[in-house]
This record gives C-alpha cells, structure tokens and sequence, in this order.
C-alpha cells in the first residue's frame, strides 16, 4: 500500500515532534506547526531527508559550529533554521 501525501505529513510532523534531543524536538516540531501543512512534495522529500541526518548534526549546522552539507543546504534548511529563531 502506497503512503499518501496526507500520512506523510503524519508521519513527518510525529517524527519532527519526537525526535529524542530537546532541542531538536523544537526546531523540528516549530517548523512542523507552521511550515508542513502547505510544504510542496518536493519539498517533504527535503525536509524528510533532515529528519533523517542525526540531532547532533543538525542542530550544529542551525547554531553554526558545523558547515551545511551542500546536500542540506537548501531553503527547507534555511525555513528549519528560522523556525528556531521565533
């Protein structure tokens, strides 16, 4: 059976809400909130591929200790990154 866009976003907002790291429950579950209700397909691709990278790593790319990789580098980075900032 083939996932709907409707239950990725499910799936995706769970995800973002219950990552295991404090911080990264935040970002994730702010940009969630606000930001996967209206996310194109190309771009839940994006922003799934986030949810996979480690809490350590992103959360050290969002307060800048570490470089983006140039294949997170992207504008749902930068929409997860100013979701933090609010």
């Amino acid at each position: 059976m083939t996932e709907t866009t409707d239950q990725r976003r499910k799936r995706l907002r769970y995800r973002a809400l219950y990552r295991g790291f404090r911080e990264a429950d935040i970002l994730f579950g702010r940009f969630a909130e606000r930001h996967l209700p209206d996310l194109p397909e190309a771009d839940l691709v994006l922003f799934e591929a986030l949810i996979d990278a480690s809490d350590q790593d992103v959360y050290a790319w969002i307060i800048g200790t570490r470089p983006v990789p140039a294949h997170h580098d992207h504008h749902v980075f930068r929409m997860l990154q100013g979701a933090g900032t609010s």
